[in-house]
């Protein structure tokens, strides 16, 4: 029968796809490309701004106090990433990627936006009471993180919540250095009577703290506890309110949902309290609706429903001061702007806040109760944006192009039915009926494989024919995968847990046409350790060819700042990242690194096991040493065995001090033992006085 041809027939009767070749440096042409076109492509004014844009130079810049970031101020995030890895020798800090980086300008432009947009809905629509913040810890308990907001926050009475034992001690330490006097404490999660005696001991410490009651039976608890240390405690409930939203953060919200109490409950505690003589201790109301609220029409649903709900525990008599509104402010992942997914939200930080505002003022004013204090746990809206995550891709994989050997496939001709159908559908131009014979001949020829009528030759041939087949009737699939040096369950587990979306984008390269498409596969021995699904509903992302010459391509991921490093694992032993503390100055590259700390060592991750590094050490320096004395023995070779050793000794060394993750040939020669040695500790400079340390 025929043979499946282009243009020239070969002398045997069955088609061999010629293999690829290069084009000519003469016909190619450079299509125009500019950042503003992969801003477009990446979504990047879309989730980024004010923050993040494309620059001129074809990088991210990072603009750390948002829209009132002046030109002179941007921060070029590969100018970062080069002071960062390059080694110390030249004036680098040495570190391993990945790294996560952090902007607590954002973040305290984050805070100051977030007040703002309350103060201006309060001002505006004549509410006489005023907003006062929470942090929920519990979003990122990095020390400095927390720190900051409580500096940052410092003038606006921000608080804190806690919801573990933990966190209470972190949260009580951290604000003896802010506004203790004023700024919230709230006490949130499951009590037991250490809990709540931490709680009370924040009263005496004179710390504003409000023991916020989750389930009934924390309030028996309460009541024993602070008469037993003669304090009289600030306490809230925790209310479950009916409205709740479908999406997959709506499961923690509504009758059904994991904390707080019913009406029932509610009029229970509020009865015990007064026969206790402690009802006047009743000062707060808290609800959560539930993370990433989509419209501002649910918020005023639930806002109201929880007004309505404070009103009535004023008429029974509590002392109420405060509507804790939770969490749910939500930030755009995906720059839709839309309210009909877990990955955006449909309005502004002043939209939200108005809403608000709105909602408690006029259930109030109708049941003529005074404005109480509005306070909120916004965790993921403050610390979402200051945090990058970088890694490196450090290879691809393209899709495999076989060459199809004559003699290897000329059985086809001899014996497949369904060579011949799927010739019938080529010359027919029938892409759809292609793509099905493909699949058909390939699984017919695997079968002959496993049987042993085929050879691995003519299996691979068959594979050659098929690629060829599929590629010139548009059916091939071009993506390649780029493997990524970084651990998916470790930097960004809720990829993995929930298929939380990220926007993940290359920080360089942006002048320039992406010639790819990939996904990403990450360094673990899972096969779910992939990134295939990105914003916009996209299964690959636009990338760069990687440079053959050993040039570094690094990607970026956004918005990752709340809870990804608490919830962390350390899958296949891969420990967290580097971390960098970087600060705008008015230096010439417009930043100085403040501190820098090396990500989790080997023998740190493998200590968090409970295994021994020190002993282990020990004991493949002892094999080492009995297998080459063993092996070498004399006289002669003893000073041979003992340089050796020494090498094997040191590589072992250096192995449990450096980080899990594959190190790249430029930061190779930093890897030294003494170099292993000292990056166990970390770089640190007063923030007072940074500027001689601008890149």
């Amino acid at each position: 029968m025929p043979a499946l041809a282009c243009v020239d027939s070969y002398a045997s009767d069955v088609f061999i796809p010629p293999s690829p070749q290069p084009p000519s440096s003469v016909a190619a042409v450079v299509d125009a490309w500019s950042p503003s076109l992969s801003s477009s492509l990446y979504r990047i004014d879309g989730w980024g701004a004010p923050y993040f844009a494309a620059n001129s130079s074809g990088n991210i810049s990072v603009r750390p106090h948002g829209s009132n970031t002046l030109p002179h101020q941007d921060i070029d995030l590969l100018k970062v990433i080069k002071k960062v890895t390059d080694p110390k020798q030249t004036g680098g800090l040495g570190l391993q990627l990945p790294v996560i980086v952090r902007f607590p300008d954002v973040l305290k432009n984050r805070l100051e936006c977030l007040q703002s947009a309350f103060d201006f809905a309060i001002q505006s629509q004549g509410y006489e009471s005023h907003y006062q913040g929470v942090y929920p810890v519990k979003c990122n308990q990095d020390r400095f993180v927390v720190e900051d907001i409580v500096r940052f926050g410092s003038q606006f009475r921000f608080g804190l919540e806690a919801g573990s034992k933990p966190e209470i001690l972190l949260a009580m330490s951290c604000l003896c250095k802010g506004n203790p006097d004023e700024a919230f404490l709230v006490c949130n999660g499951f009590k037991d009577a250490e809990y709540v005696s931490l709680a009370l001991m924040g009263r005496k410490l004179a710390l504003n703290t409000v023991i916020v009651l989750e389930q009934e039976e924390e309030l028996d608890l309460v009541i024993g506890l602070s008469q037993k240390m003669n304090v009289r405690p600030v306490i809230g409930l925790r209310a479950k309110l009916r409205t709740k939203h479908s999406g997959h953060f709506g499961s923690t919200s509504g009758e059904k949902g994991k904390f707080g109490l019913t009406t029932t409950q509610i009029v229970r505690v509020v009865r015990k309290l007064r026969e206790a003589c402690m009802l006047d201790c009743l000062q707060l109301l808290h609800f959560h609706i539930g993370s990433q609220i989509p419209s501002t029409s649910l918020l005023s649903d639930g806002v109201s429903e929880a007004a309505q709900l404070y009103c009535e525990l004023v008429r029974l008599g509590a002392n109420m001061k405060v509507i804790d509104i939770g969490g749910g402010l939500g930030i755009d992942y995906d720059g839709s702007k839309s309210g009909e997914s877990d990955l955006s939200v449909a309005y502004t930080l002043e939209e939200y806040a108005e809403a608000v505002v709105a909602s408690v003022r006029f259930v109030c004013e109708r049941r003529s109760v005074k404005h109480p204090v509005i306070c909120s746990e916004s965790g993921r809206a403050i610390v979402s944006h200051h945090s990058v995550l970088i890694f490196e891709a450090v290879s691809s994989v393209k899709p495999i192009v076989h060459e199809a050997n004559p003699d290897d496939i000329q059985f086809l001709l001899e014996s497949e039915e369904a060579y011949e159908e799927l010739y019938s559908a080529v010359m027919r131009g029938d892409q759809e009926r292609c793509l099905l014979y493909v699949e058909k001949l390939k699984q017919r020829c695997v079968e002959g494989f496993k049987d042993g009528v085929l050879s691995i030759e003519q299996l691979a041939s068959v594979d050659g024919l098929c690629e060829w087949v599929l590629k010139a009737t548009g059916g091939s699939d071009p993506v390649q995968t780029y493997n990524i040096n970084l651990s998916v369950f470790t930097s960004v587990p809720d990829l993995w847990g929930i298929e939380q979306l990220f926007p993940i984008v290359p920080i360089h390269k942006l002048d320039q046409r992406p010639g790819t498409r990939g996904i990403l596969s990450d360094l673990t021995c899972d096969s779910d350790g992939k990134i295939d699904k990105f914003i916009g509903g996209e299964s690959s992302l636009p990338l760069h060819e990687l440079e053959s010459n050993g040039g570094r391509y690094f990607v970026g991921m956004f918005l990752g700042g709340a809870y990804e490093e608490a919830l962390g694992g350390v899958h296949n032993l891969f420990g967290g990242p580097s971390v960098v503390r970087v600060l705008q100055s008015d230096g010439p590259h417009s930043f100085a690194v403040t501190r820098a700390v090396p990500g989790q060592s080997s023998a740190d991750v493998l200590r968090g096991m409970q295994h021994e590094p020190e002993m282990m050490f020990q004991t493949l320096k002892h094999r080492a040493e009995e297998v080459m004395h063993h092996t070498k023995g004399g006289v002669e070779v003893e000073e041979d065995v003992e340089a050796e050793f020494g090498d094997v000794a040191a590589c072992l060394d250096r192995s449990f001090h450096n980080m899990p993750y594959l190190v790249t040939e430029e930061a190779s020669m930093s890897n030294s033992l003494s170099a292993a040695v000292s990056n166990l500790g970390f770089y640190y400079c007063d923030e007072d006085g940074f500027d001689y340390l601008s890149a």
